[in-house]
């Protein structure tokens, strides 16, 4: 068994190493039928002019050719701007299309081959590694060294993958034109679900779902003797696939507008910018019933499965970012601050992105309904500045990224606007609690150590109380790792749930349910 784990970790570095080296293929070479194809009528007279120079230029690599055109381009744009022309600054980012159009590559002419050789050996080696266990390791959980891994403690190794996971984040989000052949590799897949060619977002929401699959076959493997983390590990693959990623595709195949039903504002963020509004109202029936439906769970569903279930119907459920962090990350979870500092800044962050979120899309509402006669552009630039710092840098290059550094739930705890309103919920109007029985916990401290959310739940379980926390997402895993069954995931009647008893902390006294 350890031979064929040893192979597994061979397949998995070749995948990755090949996954790394892929996008370093190739050459470039633009024409200017390519140009004229990718380019909006309005800017295309323009960039014919100011891309002369590139059409039938061979570049080395990806760097030269997206180079070129990064100066081509500022060249142009920043004339402009120094003579306040703004209406005629070319806004449009065309590096991506234009370099995935340009580039030869092996990869372009067998995505097939290349697609098997870096994800596909991935996935085997990842698959070779896990499944052995199922045999030889024993049920339960155990602090079984997770401190003393290189990997899973803030080691040299986690570091590194922590590294990557951030160089990879920050090119998908601001540099995919240097990715275009690992978009190729995809093409096929894409074109199959969709119709369409693959874009950066595709190439991401498949290594997303491969991930998620892979290491969620980890979590029953890790969690065998515990129905309910089975369960739960099945139910956020399930809506991974299907409602993330297969649905969407499938339904622009049928000429629908691309939507994920489980995704609700203000995770969601975008839910009510125009160009989605217009979108879904002019594509008749269908459109209207993606519109009501984000609507109702936005108004009903959220208050109404709250209150019966905790926010863990979705943040341990069905979520995708909470899917990735409970598979991916949870060899991460035990790192998750626990102290009373991180517990304050949690609690200002996340609510401080909830209003922001709010404030951005009132205002983008009432700026809908004045035919932008209310604020004009403005909403456009909070927009950018949202998706810029709160989409991009903070949901993914840090809520993913960080797994090695700060835990997995990072985004979940310090930036999810969805988990926030959900935890407003959950902690003054829900029937959730996790219930404790003080006179057994015998302070082993498993529970505080995978408690992903950074609740110190020892404390609790000591003193009888139960947990209710805003920032609980029910994972259960705080029961499935305790030794005496001192903790109970609970949905009761709300009399008696919360326990009024202080912390006390130097002179300070801190609500415990706060």
């Amino acid at each position: 068994m350890k031979l064929i784990q040893r192979l597994g970790i061979f397949f998995f570095l070749i995948g990755l190493i090949a996954f790394t080296a892929i996008p370093f293929f190739g050459e470039y070479q633009l024409s200017e039928d390519q140009m004229t194809s990718i380019v909006k009528d309005i800017h295309r007279e323009e960039m014919r002019s100011i891309l002369s120079p590139m059409f039938g230029k061979e570049y080395s690599s990806s760097f030269a050719f997206v180079g070129e055109y990064n100066d081509l381009m500022a060249g142009y744009n920043d004339v402009l701007k120094a003579e306040s022309k703004w209406d005629q600054v070319i806004w449009d980012d065309y590096s991506f299309p234009l370099a995935k159009a340009a580039v030869i590559s092996p990869i372009k002419d067998s995505p097939e081959l290349f697609l098997f050789l870096s994800i596909g050996l991935a996935v085997f080696g990842g698959l070779l590694y896990i499944l052995p266990k199922y045999k030889n390791e024993p049920t339960g959980i155990k602090n079984n060294g997770v401190f003393h891994s290189s990997m899973k403690n803030k080691g040299w190794l986690g570091m590194l993958t922590g590294s990557y996971l951030i160089l990879f984040y920050v090119m998908l989000y601001w540099f995919p034109a240097y990715l275009v052949n690992l978009v190729w590799m995809v093409e096929p897949i894409s074109l199959v679900l969709s119709g369409n060619p693959a874009s950066q977002w595709f190439l991401y929401g498949l290594i997303y779902t491969l991930a998620i699959l892979v290491m969620g076959i980890r979590m029953f493997r890790k969690y065998r003797g515990n129905r309910y983390q089975q369960i739960r590990t099945a139910s956020v693959m399930f809506f991974q696939t299907a409602f993330a990623f297969l649905i969407p595709e499938i339904l622009v195949l049928l000429n629908q507008p691309y939507f994920d039903f489980k995704n609700i504002w203000p995770l969601d963020y975008s839910f009510f910018y125009d160009y989605r509004i217009e979108s879904l109202t002019q594509s008749g029936a269908i459109g209207m019933f993606m519109l009501v439906w984000g609507i109702l769970l936005i108004i009903v569903g959220v208050p109404a499965f709250t209150y019966f279930y905790g926010k863990r119907w979705y943040c341990s459920w069905v979520c995708g970012c909470g899917g990735l962090a409970e598979t991916v990350g949870d060899p991460y979870r035990q790192l998750s601050d626990k102290s009373v500092k991180s517990w304050k800044i949690e609690r200002y962050l996340i609510h401080s992105v909830l209003v922001l979120a709010v404030v951005m899309t009132v205002l983008t509402i009432a700026n809908y309904f004045s035919s932008f006669g209310l604020l004009g552009n403005v909403t456009n630039l909070l927009h950018s500045f949202y998706g810029f710092f709160i989409g991009s840098a903070f949901a993914g290059v840090v809520g993913t990224g960080f797994y090695p550094l700060m835990g997995n739930r990072v985004w979940c705890r310090f930036g999810c606007p969805l988990a926030a309103y959900l935890g407003l919920v959950q902690r003054f109007k829900s029937r959730f609690r996790i219930t404790t029985n003080g006179g057994q916990c015998i302070s082993c401290g498993n529970c505080s150590t995978y408690c992903e959310m950074g609740i110190d739940v020892r404390w609790y379980a000591q003193r009888g109380q139960n947990i209710v926390r805003s920032s609980c997402v029910g994972c259960g895993v705080c029961s499935a790792v305790c030794p005496r069954g001192v903790l109970k995931l609970e949905n009761g009647p709300e009399e008696g749930r919360i326990n009024d008893m202080p912390i006390i902390i130097g002179n300070d006294s801190i609500k415990v349910n706060a």
